[in-house]
């Protein structure tokens, strides 16, 4: 079965409600890695119901259809999936607790061609339920690397502007631990190709990698400690481009260019094995 565009591009997924807590709030924190050091203090805000805060990137595992693409009637071939890119605009801070609704359209579907693959655009909005406030706007881009091919459009969307060339300002090592996939995936991405190593070896890996969500988690958090003092809230827009997959134990180094003109620039390295696995990161702040 192929990818039939028309159907995709229409496709229409119920809302996503969903009631969290304190719990499911330091569950998505345990599940990035944070807490492996309890002396850290802004890791032990987001893993202690004493003074708990949510890190805003938890909107990622909120309202979310869960992993909808292993349909059959989607066309696509589940096994070959990768996260391609992330972006998160945040309108009002996630609350410790509450009940939201998340509504997904898809946006585009970019066809580059037999053997090329194709880039699934979709578009996520949470709302609080308690007011009807918008919480934020996720956007994603999913690559299916075997459904090129299938007629669609073959212009993508912009691409983000290159990291600046100077040297970091700031940099911050965190430790992958090597269980962080299997905790992850409790917070609602079950996709097997981070739990089973069977699957891994079908999608071309040596191992189950990590989810790009929890990479993705990792650095908005590094991200706040070195640009907004550890106030997570302040972190506004957090975009980012996966392009290389992590392994669990992997030693993930963030870096940070501050002052640019469209915000904090940022991206993330594992140095052990000389890849850049988040590219032209891209972080907005509030004073």
């Amino acid at each position: 079965m192929t990818i039939d565009y028309d159907r995709l591009r229409s496709r229409v997924f119920p809302d996503v409600v969903q009631t969290y807590g304190p719990r499911d709030v330091i569950l998505y924190a345990l599940g990035l890695g944070l807490g492996n050091n309890p002396m850290d203090a802004h890791q032990l805000q987001h893993v202690y119901e004493d003074g708990l805060r949510v890190l805003p990137t938890m909107a990622v595992v909120l309202g979310h259809p869960g992993f909808w693409q292993r349909d059959p009637g989607t066309g696509i071939a589940w096994q070959s999936v990768v996260h391609g890119e992330q972006s998160l605009v945040v309108h009002r801070p996630l609350p410790v607790s509450g009940s939201v609704t998340g509504r997904m359209v898809v946006e585009e579907i970019i066809d580059k061609g037999p053997g090329r693959g194709a880039h699934l655009h979709t578009r996520r909005d949470l709302f609080d339920n308690a007011d009807g406030a918008l919480l934020c706007v996720l956007r994603s881009n999913a690559i299916c690397r075997a459904d090129g091919g299938f007629g669609g459009p073959a212009v993508d969307m912009p691409a983000a502007p290159p990291l600046p060339r100077r040297e970091p300002d700031r940099f911050l090592d965190f430790a992958i631990p090597q269980q962080a996939a299997l905790i992850y995936r409790l917070s609602g991405d079950d996709n097997p190709l981070h739990a089973d190593p069977a699957v891994a070896r079908l999608a071309g890996f040596e191992r189950p990698i990590l989810h790009g969500l929890c990479s993705y988690g990792v650095a908005g958090h590094a991200v706040a400690t070195m640009a907004a003092g550890g106030d997570a809230s302040r972190v506004r827009r957090l975009d980012a481009r996966f392009s290389a997959p992590v392994y669990p134990g992997d030693v993930l180094r963030t870096d940070v260019w501050m002052g640019e003109s469209e915000g904090v620039r940022f991206r993330c390295r594992v140095s052990a094995r000389n890849v850049t696995v988040l590219d032209r990161g891209l972080a907005q702040i509030v004073p």
